[in-house]
């Protein structure tokens, strides 16, 4: 677990680093630029890291759903070797869906100004400056990771109810609260990452940004 935990620290630090100190930076010079390149390298490395973060929270609940429902397996199944072909697979993911949006987003044509109605470069954003016929592929590739998280929050919720169903068979109620309290932050870094993606980036594209976008865009990249 926590072989885990230090991998979801260097992946919610590094969400971090990518918006935040540019924000910072413009604010305190007073100026709201970005270069492209700079642009590029930002919408690469979001994605990444919270793809990861989502990748790595779905090996976390295979390894909560080892370990109180086969307690006397979870030291042979999640042994060195699998933790780290797990976490090693959830970076790999990361990484290739990550140049898959970045890929697809900037190889269409720009022709609506170079404005982001945000404070940082999200692909949302950069889709209303797009040519009207030149995004079709981006949309697929979005619905293409769409369906993928899904899967792994299918196999998720599959996994949470195994446990939940294991935990009101243990006897004790000391047991019982042991189980809760092991589960009970990841259940909250998921259901917050979950929930604010959802708001962000599954709804459909205004020509306007409201105040409570940008809380909700704040939110999934501070979390």
């Amino acid at each position: 677990m926590y072989f885990f935990l230090i991998n979801l620290s260097i992946l919610d630090i590094g969400a971090i680093s990518v918006t935040v100190p540019k924000s910072m930076t413009n604010s305190l010079m007073n100026t709201r630029s970005i270069s492209y390149t700079g642009c590029v390298t930002q919408v690469f490395f979001l994605i990444f890291f919270v793809g990861t973060d989502f990748f790595l929270l779905t090996v976390m609940a295979y390894d909560q759903y080892v370990a109180i429902c086969q307690p006397l397996h979870h030291e042979r199944v999640m042994n060195r070797t699998a933790c780290v072909q797990m976490a090693a697979g959830s970076w790999a993911s990361g990484v290739l869906n990550s140049a898959l949006h970045t890929g697809n987003t900037f190889a269409v044509s720009f022709c609506r100004g170079n404005k982001v109605d945000q404070f940082f470069c999200e692909i949302p954003q950069l889709l209303k400056l797009t040519c009207s016929d030149s995004y079709l592929s981006e949309t697929g590739v979005i619905l293409f990771s769409v369906s993928l998280a899904l899967c792994c929050f299918v196999f998720i919720i599959v996994s949470y109810i195994q446990i939940i169903s294991t935990m009101l068979r243990i006897p004790s109620e000391q047991g019982q609260h042991k189980a809760f309290s092991t589960c009970l932050p990841h259940l909250t870094v998921l259901s917050l990452l979950v929930c604010t993606a959802w708001f962000a980036y599954l709804k459909p594209l205004s020509s306007t940004t409201s105040q409570l976008d940008l809380v909700v865009s704040i939110l999934c990249c501070l979390q």
